[in-house]
C-alpha cells in the first residue's frame, strides 16, 4: 500500500466542478464571441443582392434595397429605349462623363445599362437626397415639358431625368442617377452589389 491514501470523493469533487467550470466557460465564451459577428442586418447591408427580374412587365419597375438605398430595375418598352436618343440635347451629362457617380466601365453610355431593356439605378435624387417619382408616360404633364418622353421627376426641387436615368440641364441634380455595380446571373435573376471581374 502506498504512503498516499487516494481519497476516492475529494478526487471525484474535483473532477465534477472541473467540467462544471469548463462548461460554463464555454457557455459564456460563446455568445461572447459571437458578439464579433457582423449581425444578419449588417451582412445584408453590404451584401450583393439577387433579384428576380422575370416577373418585370415592359414598362415596370421594381425597386430592391441595396446598403440602405432604393435601387430601381426598370424594364424598358423598345419606344422607350428608342426615345432615349431624342432626350441628348436638353441633358446635363448625355454620355455620363462627369466623375460623381463613375459610370461603370460594363455599361453602355447610350443606355446606361447592360441590357437596353433593362434600366438599374439607385433612386436617390443627386440633389439632396429625394427619392424621385416615375413619370414613364410620355407626353405633356403637370411639372414636365410638353416634349416629355418618359421618366422621372423629383417632387422636392423639380429635377428630371429620362428613362437612363441622366438629369436635365438647369435643374438642381448636379449628376446623374448612380448606376450600381451589377450583373446579370441569367435572363431571370440579376445580382445588385457586384461585378463580372476581368
Amino acid at each position: 500500500m502506498s504512503d498516499q491514501q487516494v481519497d476516492q470523493g475529494k478526487r471525484t469533487w474535483l473532477i465534477a466542478t472541473g467540467c462544471a467550470g469548463a462548461v460554463g466557460g464555454v457557455a459564456t465564451a460563446v455568445p461572447f464571441v459571437s458578439t464579433f459577428a457582423p449581425s444578419e442586418r449588417a451582412k445584408a447591408a453590404g451584401a450583393p443582392v439577387e433579384v428576380d427580374i422575370s416577373g418585370i412587365k415592359p414598362g415596370e419597375k421594381l425597386t430592391v434595397e441595396w446598403r440602405g438605398k432604393p435601387v430601381w430595375i426598370v424594364r424598358r418598352t423598345p419606344e422607350q429605349v428608342e426615345a432615349l436618343k431624342k432626350n441628348d440635347g436638353q441633358l446635363a451629362d448625355p454620355t455620363s462623363e462627369r466623375k460623381a457617380f463613375p459610370l461603370p466601365e460594363y455599361v453602355s453610355k447610350e443606355t446606361r445599362s447592360i441590357k437596353p431593356e433593362y434600366l438599374v439605378v439607385v433612386g436617390i435624387c443627386s440633389h439632396l437626397g429625394c427619392s424621385p417619382s416615375e413619370k414613364f408616360t410620355a407626353g405633356p404633364q403637370p411639372s414636365l415639358p410638353d416634349d416629355w418622353n418618359g421618366g422621372f421627376l423629383c417632387p422636392c426641387h423639380g429635377s428630371t431625368f429620362d428613362m437612363a436615368g441622366r438629369v436635365f440641364k438647369n435643374k438642381p441634380a448636379p449628376d446623374n442617377l448612380e448606376v450600381p455595380p451589377h450583373m446579370y446571373l441569367s435572363d431571370a435573376k440579376l445580382l445588385i452589389g457586384e461585378a463580372k471581374k476581368a
